[in-house]
């Protein structure tokens, strides 16, 4: 077995772990999820990844029912077949406690937590949105 053979198992076990991480855990490894594909079936729960987040993240999708997918099927435009994750039902991320400087909140992202919307005045922000306004400003739609 070459190099690549082996990184591609050991891809394939972590992603096989990765099957059962809970949306927020997930979320700070979406790259590990293969992404959305014309022609595959998929079954219900499995989880991948199709276009960005407003933060620039990979987008995570949870399959809501078997099916094989096609082209006019798309996961952001088909809520019957696909559930974003760790957006809210207008497409804004729902605040998760950053776990350090890599996946922190910067200026100009917008969360929502707890119903109400907030935008980011810093960077590298990991406080809790509501708590301080040195850090946050409630967003109004």
């Amino acid at each position: 077995m070459n190099k690549l053979q082996m990184a591609e198992q050991f891809r394939k076990a972590v992603q096989l772990f990765a099957a059962s991480l809970a949306d927020a855990q997930a979320l700070e490894v979406a790259t590990i999820y293969d992404g959305w594909e014309v022609g595959k079936h998929y079954i219900t729960g499995e989880l991948f990844t199709y276009g960005e987040n407003s933060v620039g993240d990979p987008q995570l999708y949870r399959v809501n029912q078997i099916h094989t997918s096609q082209a006019d099927w798309l996961p952001d435009q088909n809520p019957a077949l696909y559930t974003a994750i760790g957006l809210d039902e207008k497409g804004y991320p729902v605040w998760s406690a950053p776990t350090g400087a890599h996946d922190a909140y910067n200026t100009g992202d917008i969360v929502n937590h707890n119903g109400t919307l907030y935008k980011s005045l810093i960077d590298g922000n990991d406080t809790i949105p509501g708590t301080d306004d040195r850090w946050w400003a409630e967003v109004t739609e």
